[in-house]
C-alpha cells in the first residue's frame, strides 16, 4: 500500500491543471529556497505578514514530516511563487473507543489572482485520493472558511466554544485536587507536554495527535520574542507525582485598574478530572485579575458546574472546528465503539465515489463492532440515507442522527430510524478538538 506522505503528485489534478498552464510540484524539503517561496504564499493566503528569517528557521524543522504541494505558474512576474498551497501529514484522530488514522490537510490557499479556475478542488481532489490510495480511512481539516468543505465532502465533527469568565463574581465551588501545582518554565513544560497533551485529547473524541511546532507554538514562539517573554506556565501532578495537566497563559495588565487585568488562555490540557478542577481554580482565583478568556474550549465544559454563579461564564462565541472527511466507511465506523448492542443500515451517497455503499453496522454488546458491505434492508434494522459529510458529523457522535434528519440532512427508511441510530452512535462524552492544524 503506497505510503501517502511520500506519494508523488496525484497524476489527474496534475493534468488538469497542466491543461490550464499550471503546474503541481511536490515542494521539495531540503530545498529551503523552495519551501520558503511556498511559506510565502501560504502567509499570503491567511493575511499574515512576510516570515522573518527566525520564523522561517523554527518552521523548517516540521516539513521532514509533511508532503507540501504547490500550483505555480510559470507566466507570473515572480514564477518562483506557488499561486496556491496545500500541503498534509498523516494524524490519529480519537473517536469513541481509540484512534483512528486520518490524513490532515491543511495550508490550503489560492492566490487571489488565480480564483474561480478549479485549482482548490483539484489539490483537495488529489489529496483526498491519495490518502485513499494509501488506506487511510478518514481525511481532516480545520477551516478558517465554513462555506468551502462540504463541498469535497467534509461534514463539521467538532465545535468550539470562546469563553469570557468574569472571575471577579465567581467563587469556586467545584472540588479540592489533591495533587499540587507547580509554576515551571517553557522549557521544563516542553518536556512534559506532549505526554500529557496525548493522554488528555484522547479523553474526547474529535482530539487529533500533533507534534513539532503545532504543539510547542502553544507554548509561545520562540521568533517571537515579546509575547514569550509573557507566557506563564502551569503543571499539575497528581498525588503520585505524575504530571496529569498543564496550562500556559498570558495575563495582560489593565491600564487604568492593575485589579481589572485579564489572562488569556493559551492551552489548557487535563488528562485527568483532578487536574481539570486545579488548573481552573488556580486561573480563577488569580490575583488582580478580572477576567480570564479561555478560546477553542468544549461546548460542554465541566466549569460551568463547578461555580456559583453560572452567569459569570459567557460564550463569545461557538464555531464548527474540526471537519472529517471519510474515505473508508468501512474501516471509519468499525474503528470506533457504540452504545449497542444493536444494528443499523447506513445508505451513504458520494459523488466522488470514496464513501459511497450500502453499509451494515453490527454491534455487540461490548459496544464493538463489524461492518459489511452491500447491506439489504430489513423490517427490524434502522436504516438511514446520508451523503458522505453528513457521515463525517456522524462519526465522533456529538450531532444527533435526529438532529440532522430534523435537518432535512438525513432520511430515515420509517419514523423512528434517525433515533434508533443515535442509540448507536452519540458519543458519552462531547467531542472536542483543542486547537488547530
Amino acid at each position: 500500500m503506497p505510503d501517502a506522505l511520500h506519494a508523488p503528485v496525484d497524476a489527474d489534478a496534475a493534468d488538469r491543471l497542466a491543461e490550464r498552464g499550471l503546474r503541481m510540484v511536490l515542494v521539495d524539503r531540503t530545498d529551503d529556497v523552495a519551501l520558503r517561496h511556498w511559506r510565502e504564499a501560504v502567509a499570503r493566503g491567511f493575511l499574515d505578514p512576510v516570515n522573518t528569517d527566525a520564523e522561517h528557521a523554527e518552521v523548517v524543522a516540521d516539513f521532514h514530516e509533511r508532503r507540501a504541494i504547490g500550483i505555480y505558474d510559470d507566466g507570473t512576474a515572480e514564477p518562483a511563487s506557488p499561486i496556491a498551497t496545500i500541503d498534509a501529514w498523516p494524524v490519529p484522530v480519537s473517536l469513541p473507543g481509540g484512534d483512528v488514522p486520518a490524513w490532515a490537510i491543511s495550508a490550503v490557499t489560492v492566490a487571489p489572482t488565480h480564483r474561480r479556475r478549479g485549482i482548490a478542488r483539484a489539490m483537495l481532489g488529489a489529496e483526498l485520493r491519495t490518502a485513499a490510495a494509501a488506506g487511510l480511512p478518514l481525511a481532516v481539516i480545520t477551516v478558517s472558511e465554513a462555506t468551502i468543505y462540504s463541498r469535497y465532502g467534509f461534514g463539521p465533527a467538532t465545535s468550539v466554544a470562546d469563553l469570557r469568565v468574569d472571575s471577579r463574581r465567581i467563587r469556586w465551588t467545584g472540588p479540592d485536587a489533591p495533587g499540587r501545582l507547580h509554576l515551571v518554565s517553557r522549557e521544563r513544560m516542553l518536556a512534559d507536554a506532549p505526554a500529557i497533551f496525548e493522554r488528555a485529547r484522547l479523553r474526547s473524541p474529535g482530539g487529533v495527535g500533533l507534534s513539532g511546532l503545532l504543539l510547542t507554538r502553544l507554548f509561545g514562539r520562540l521568533s517571537d520574542d515579546a509575547a514569550m517573554r509573557a507566557h506563564r506556565f502551569v503543571r499539575y501532578d497528581d498525588e503520585a507525582g505524575v504530571a496529569q495537566g498543564y496550562l500556559s497563559y498570558t495575563a495582560i495588565e489593565a491600564e487604568d485598574d492593575s485589579s481589572d487585568s485579564r489572562v488569556d488562555v493559551h492551552h489548557l490540557a487535563a488528562a485527568t478530572d483532578d487536574a481539570y478542577a486545579a488548573l481552573w481554580r488556580f486561573l480563577l482565583e488569580l490575583d488582580l485579575i478580572g477576567e480570564v478568556r479561555a478560546p477553542l474550549r468544549s461546548t460542554d465544559e465541566p466549569l460551568r458546574w463547578q461555580v456559583d454563579d453560572q452567569r459569570a461564564i459567557r460564550t463569545a462565541a461557538v464555531n464548527d472546528h474540526l471537519w472529517i472527511r471519510v474515505l473508508d466507511p468501512v474501516a471509519a465506523l468499525s474503528g470506533r465503539t457504540y452504545a449497542g448492542p444493536g444494528r443499523a443500515v447506513l445508505d451513504v451517497a458520494d459523488d466522488d465515489g470514496f464513501a459511497a455503499g450500502r453499509f451494515l453496522l453490527e454491534v455487540d454488546a461490548s459496544g464493538s463492532s463489524s461492518v459489511s458491505r452491500d447491506a439489504t434492508s430489513a423490517d427490524d434494522v434502522p436504516e438511514i440515507a446520508l451523503d458522505a459529510a453528513a457521515l463525517g458529523s456522524l462519526l465522533p457522535g456529538g450531532v444527533r442522527a435526529a438532529t440532522l434528519a430534523a435537518a432535512g440532512r438525513i432520511r430515515g427508511r420509517r419514523p423512528g430510524d434517525a433515533v434508533a441510530v443515535d442509540r448507536l452512535m452519540a458519543s458519552p462524552v462531547t467531542p472536542w478538538l483543542s486547537v488547530w492544524f
